[in-house]
């Protein structure tokens, strides 16, 4: 017999440390910090002098703190941020698995179905077409908030975004996959499949709801950042309610991480000009 309550809890406690997370994360990517080349160009200015008569110093080189953390050392730090993600995203994975394992939930609350558009080259093929096809969506999205609003995801894809074939490969083969299907797992496979079936709440209800805790987790991308992301999140979860298929979204997550990395940080492609 399924113990929903319990299943529920446990998602619950999942969803809220990775908020907790996810909100302790944002002073690392949004907080405002003195880079070297500013301390540099503050120190040489002449003790005792009057600090606001700056003319005589050179401009510093101002660079984001995204930058100035990459300046050395950029394969290790990035290669470090990546391992802090998969690790975080891979405990909380385990916990929800875990807890889905001991409470008797069925695979199928979650959309994993032996159908093929649930476990097939088919609903891996739906999903690569839903992915390019939000891709396109956030891309303008993306550059409308970068017209009005600086985009604020910027500077931690940058922080992210490697240096070398091997970063390359451990993001898209490792770091990208595990985001996609522990996000997925939780924001549309146990906070709606599993919650409608086992309280027999509105799937769309769910949906609305999952999206909005879905783009809480992102406060680090800005508050325009945030809207495109549960407009983002509401997306994947009406695909997830029309298809019941788990496998679809965790695809089309995949696939729309992975163009934004690969074409704006890979390729230095900018739609909107930069």
């Amino acid at each position: 017999m399924t113990r929903w309550a319990v299943f529920a809890g446990i998602t619950l406690t999942a969803l809220v440390l990775l908020l907790l997370l996810a909100r302790a994360s944002q002073s690392v990517v949004g907080g405002r910090y003195v880079t070297r080349d500013e301390q540099r160009w503050l120190d040489r200015l002449p003790d005792g002098a009057d600090h606001l008569d700056t003319g005589a110093a050179p401009e510093p080189d101002r660079k984001t703190p995204a930058e100035t953390t990459l300046d050395s050392g950029q394969e290790l730090t990035t290669t470090a941020l990546l391992a802090n993600v998969a690790v975080s995203h891979g405990l909380f994975a385990a916990l929800l698995v875990g807890g889905a394992l001991m409470a008797d939930v069925p695979a199928s609350a979650f959309g994993i179905t032996a159908d093929p558009i649930g476990s097939g080259l088919f609903g891996v093929g739906v999903g690569i077409a839903v992915g390019i096809a939000i891709s396109l969506a956030n891309t303008l999205a993306a550059g409308l908030v970068d017209i009005f609003d600086s985009d604020p995801s910027e500077e931690l894809r940058e922080m992210l975004a490697p240096e070398t074939a091997r970063g390359w490969v451990l993001l898209l083969g490792g770091v990208l996959p595990l985001i996609a299907g522990f996000e997925e797992l939780l924001f549309r496979g146990a906070l709606i499949g599993a919650m409608a079936v086992g309280f027999g709440v509105s799937p769309w209800l769910l949906a609305v709801l999952s999206s909005i805790a879905f783009a809480a987790g992102h406060g680090a991308q800005g508050g325009l950042g945030i809207v495109v992301t549960g407009l983002l999140g509401f997306a994947l979860a009406a695909v997830f309610v029309l298809t019941n298929s788990l496998l679809v979204v965790v695809v089309a997550h995949y696939v729309v991480n992975a163009v934004e990395f690969v074409v704006v940080e890979g390729l230095g492609w900018e739609p909107f000009g930069g």
